[in-house]
């Protein structure tokens, strides 16, 4: 995946905004959520992801967030303790569970929605404008295709 753009140290800086720019935002989010919520970042990204995916699997997760199953199964066993997820047996194969969001991980994920929204957007329209957010998530969603057809950055194990 190499770069038309000349200049290791633009890379770099460019390298060090994004990951700089991410640890903020997931800082001040985990915060937010933390005080409205009693959750964390990591929390609410699965509680989305469930309920946009309902009936999802494990590995589709990790595969999705690019983190190691055994890791995934982890924060997910964190929430079923908590009664927001739960786990069904597969039919499809008997290895396996479906995760879905019960009815109060449901209202959690809803109700922490508004708080990420609107923090997200106080965050990032202090710093941008509506053209500004386009053309950085077309930038963004172009380089996260990129990443994930190559198969880049997916843990091992």
């Amino acid at each position: 995946m190499a770069c038309k753009s000349g200049g290791g140290s633009a890379l770099a800086q460019v390298f060090d905004d994004l990951v700089r720019t991410e640890t903020r935002l997931y800082n001040h989010l985990n915060d937010r959520l933390r005080q409205a919520h009693g959750i964390v970042t990591s929390q609410f990204e699965l509680l989305r992801h469930l309920r946009a995916h309902p009936g999802t699997r494990v590995a589709d997760i990790a595969e999705t967030f690019a983190i190691g199953i055994g890791a995934t199964s982890k924060s997910l066993d964190r929430l079923e303790r908590s009664g927001w997820v739960r786990r069904t047996p597969n039919p499809a194969d008997r290895r396996s569970s479906l995760i879905e969001l019960t009815t109060e991980g449901a209202r959690l994920a809803g109700e922490a929605d508004v708080t990420f929204t609107r923090e997200l957007a106080a965050l990032l329209g202090d710093a941008s404008s509506p053209d500004d957010l386009v053309a950085a998530g077309a930038f963004l969603a172009r380089l996260r295709a990129s990443l994930e057809a190559g198969r880049v950055g997916v843990p091992t194990g």
